[in-house]
């Protein structure tokens, strides 16, 4: 019920912005499609850190890295492997399996050892591991960015835009796509957790993992599935929004998107997967109708009038930190998380 709450509450600032907004052209309602779209991306990032979160009860700063490791994967065997030309669905595959075994192998190393260790350690160490793959991606691939192809070209061959165009923004068509993958996975999972034995045990085992023992559930199985789908959520996330968004450089999805993730899970609720989704697309509203309205509006008048951009440089980051801190005061557990 409150999920339904809190979502029709989104729906309708945003369907009242669009039409205080309409048939102006320097209005916010093309800075309200982007935040959308851009909100998606945040959201499918989050989805992961509550999967973590849920079943090992931390953390994980290495969820962007999981991202960046599968698009440079991606563009390695796409621009750089030529003989035999790989198809782009094939890289993807490669990458996405590369990267799961990746997230169990830094199970099997890095996590299930410090499994009964302080959860303040295992964050640590996450963020150590993140760390190692950046160093690496440097290493390899130096800070030079990188033209990652998109799957969808937004273009035709006369240079026509291919998405649909609203409010005078060309919408990209793997930006839809990424909306696309993050409405077919919040319901995946919210019917994987409500209704699967393996759902259920991963709840089971974040709550008490000595009484989950004792019922016969396999918290190391659990575990082994919980890191896995976390890292197969953010290689779809890397592979889908990079390349339209930002340039594919070390480190560029725990630089550009972990954070603002991070936000849109504590205010949807770490343990709630509809809250990772509203979240997302709360923080990605937020930020860009702040962006918008720093370059619109002025404080002052006359000679001494400026832009609130120019008073409050970084006024998006700025609107987002005092949003969370307003909910974090009001709410702890976020919008729709709870400890049970």
């Amino acid at each position: 019920m409150r999920t339904a709450i809190v979502a029709a509450v989104i729906a309708a600032v945003v369907g009242i912005i669009l039409v205080l907004g309409s048939g102006d052209d320097t209005g916010p309602n093309a800075p309200l499609i982007i935040g959308l779209l851009t909100g998606a991306a945040y959201g499918l990032v989050a989805i992961g850190l509550v999967l973590v979160y849920k079943g090992a009860r931390v953390f994980n700063f290495a969820q962007g890295e999981f991202g960046t490791l599968a698009a440079f994967i991606v563009y390695v065997l796409i621009e750089q492997v030529r003989s035999p030309e790989i198809p782009y669905w094939a890289a993807i595959v490669v990458a996405v399996v590369s990267v799961v075994l990746i997230g169990l192998g830094m199970e099997r190393v890095v996590v299930r050892p410090l499994m009964n260790a302080p959860r303040i350690t295992l964050l640590v160490a996450t963020i150590a591991f993140a760390l190692l793959c950046i160093g690496v991606e440097i290493m390899l691939f130096l800070p030079e960015a990188k033209d990652l192809p998109r799957i969808i070209d937004p273009v035709t061959a006369a240079g026509e835009p291919v998405g649909p165009e609203l409010y005078g923004f060309n919408i990209e068509p793997q930006l839809l796509l990424i909306v696309g993958v993050l409405l077919l996975l919040a319901v995946v999972l919210g019917y994987f957790f409500s209704k699967t034995d393996l759902g259920l045990a991963i709840l089971a085992t974040s709550q008490d993992a000595f009484a989950t023992r004792v019922v016969g559930i396999g918290v190391e199985r659990v575990s082994r599935f919980i890191w896995g789908a976390a890292a197969f959520l953010g290689a779809i996330a890397g592979i889908l929004y990079i390349p339209p968004s930002l340039p594919l450089t070390p480190g560029i999805m725990t630089a550009g998107v972990l954070i603002a993730s991070f936000t849109a899970a504590v205010i949807g609720g770490m343990t709630s997967l509809p809250g990772a989704f509203l979240g997302g697309i709360t923080v990605g509203l937020i930020q860009q109708l702040a962006q918008w309205a720093g370059g619109h509006y002025q404080i002052g008048s006359g000679e001494n009038a400026q832009f609130i951009q120019d008073i409050v440089p970084g006024s998006a980051n700025v609107a987002v930190l005092l949003v969370l801190l307003l909910v974090l005061m009001i709410r702890p557990q976020g919008l729709l998380g709870s400890e049970a």
